[in-house]
């Protein structure tokens, strides 16, 4: 499905209001409505915005066309298949790929509008370091400060890995590390965070389950509390108050889940025979 008629006039007359350089962005969603209005408006420079949708149930695909986002139906395959799939989609020489809950800031758009309209050299890709943002704190611990991933590169170089969780950009020829940030806007209300814990440490399982990984509940409870103080004092996510300790909590929970679900996996491998 693409080009959806735009209902919401305002949000198109926006998107015009800016000068257009050669570049697309691709971002995939689900039930983004809270995020996508205020992702959109900081990517407006862009001359292209791809938007896959996977099975939306809220406005989600409303906003896309209005705000002028090419939008597609894709059903849900996996977070690197979703990513390449907008990336296909892509007309521009130069992609820009982002999270749905990831914003661009004035100073950044500048940067890369200026990398954009010279295209010149021979640098394939550009690392943005990324400045996460929980329950209102900018964490700049636990690994999180300053989190560099690649987002930007010409087309022809880069594409998706393959992964079900965990996806990057891989670009073949050189990457150059810029100073300007992505901002994300990680997911603050602790019941959608138990959720996405179910999600991802199940992705994690079936993942390392196919690798041959083994585990055992016991070895899945070391892991959680062994990451949980591998955060909270080694990585110093002490000093990022409330905040630090509950991405220490819940990321050591999402590793019980993951290891005590692939040892189920084994258990259940094992009566298969």
């Amino acid at each position: 499905m693409n080009n959806f008629i735009t209902k919401e006039p305002y949000f198109l007359q926006h998107n015009l209001m800016r000068d257009k350089v050669p570049i697309s962005v691709a971002i995939i969603t689900k039930n983004e409505e809270h995020n996508l209005p205020d992702c959109l408006k900081s990517v407006a420079f862009a001359g292209q915005v791809v938007v896959v949708d996977s099975g939306s149930t809220d406005d989600t695909v409303t906003i896309a066309s209005a705000f002028g986002c090419d939008v597609y139906e894709e059903p849900w395959k996996g977070f690197g298949y979703q990513k390449q799939f907008a990336i296909d989609k892509c007309d521009n020489p130069w992609v820009l790929v982002l999270d749905a809950d990831e914003r661009i800031p004035h100073e950044t758009a500048e940067v890369i509008k200026g990398i954009v309209s010279k295209n010149e050299g021979s640098v394939a890709g550009y690392r943005f370091p990324r400045k996460n943002w929980f329950q209102g704190r900018w964490i700049r611990h636990l690994g999180w400060w300053p989190d560099r991933i690649t987002r930007l590169f010409r087309k022809e170089s880069g594409r998706m890995s393959e992964a079900a969780v965990h996806e990057s950009v891989i670009v073949s020829g050189p990457i150059e590390d810029l100073d300007v940030p992505i901002e994300h806007f990680t997911e603050s209300n602790l019941g959608k965070i138990l959720v996405k814990i179910d999600h991802y440490s199940t992705l994690g399982a079936e993942e390392a389950f196919k690798e041959g990984k083994n585990a055992s509940v016991w070895s899945a409870s070391l892991r959680a509390v062994l990451t949980f103080f591998h955060n909270y004092f080694l990585r110093l996510g002490i000093l990022d108050g409330v905040p630090g300790f509950t991405l220490s909590v819940t990321d050591s929970v999402n590793k019980f889940f993951k290891y005590a679900k692939l040892s189920e996996l084994n258990r259940l491998s094992k009566k298969g025979k």
